[in-house]
């Protein structure tokens, strides 16, 4: 008898971001990210340091800055959506749907890591056919 997978979902609201990438800011609290130009250990190595900028620098806008700082690694997302919606009210409305693509992009990308991944999976059980 063939055993069927059990299906595991993540929970993103319990998800703890963590900054994995340098950045600066400016006295607008404007934040620059500084992410490398390239995702190869041999090119970081042996390119990178020959350029004349070796690191690419994305700025982010008000909202994406507030929720970059806010990424500290003890706080969920959960968290920060509520901390958002009482400073930005109307102006990030649908909050939870736009912070999760925002963390989305910033997983794809590299610039966050989750710190309790694991920890967060949800166990859903198989469908029924």
């Amino acid at each position: 008898m063939k055993r069927k997978k059990q299906r595991r979902e993540i929970n993103l609201l319990e998800l703890v971001p963590c900054r994995i990438i340098e950045y600066n800011t400016d006295e607008d609290v404007i934040v620059t990210l500084q992410a490398p130009r390239f995702k190869s250990d041999f090119m970081r190595k042996w390119l990178q340091p020959r350029l004349k900028r070796p690191f690419l620098r994305l700025t982010l806008d008000e909202i994406g800055s507030s929720v970059w700082m806010l990424c500290d690694g003890n706080r969920n997302i959960r968290d920060i959506a509520e901390v958002m919606q009482r400073r930005f009210s109307d102006k990030i409305e649908p909050c939870h749907e736009r912070l999760g693509s925002f963390f989305q992009q910033l997983e794809y990308a590299r610039f966050i890591a989750y710190s309790n991944l694991e920890e967060c999976y949800v166990e859903k059980p198989p469908e029924t056919e």
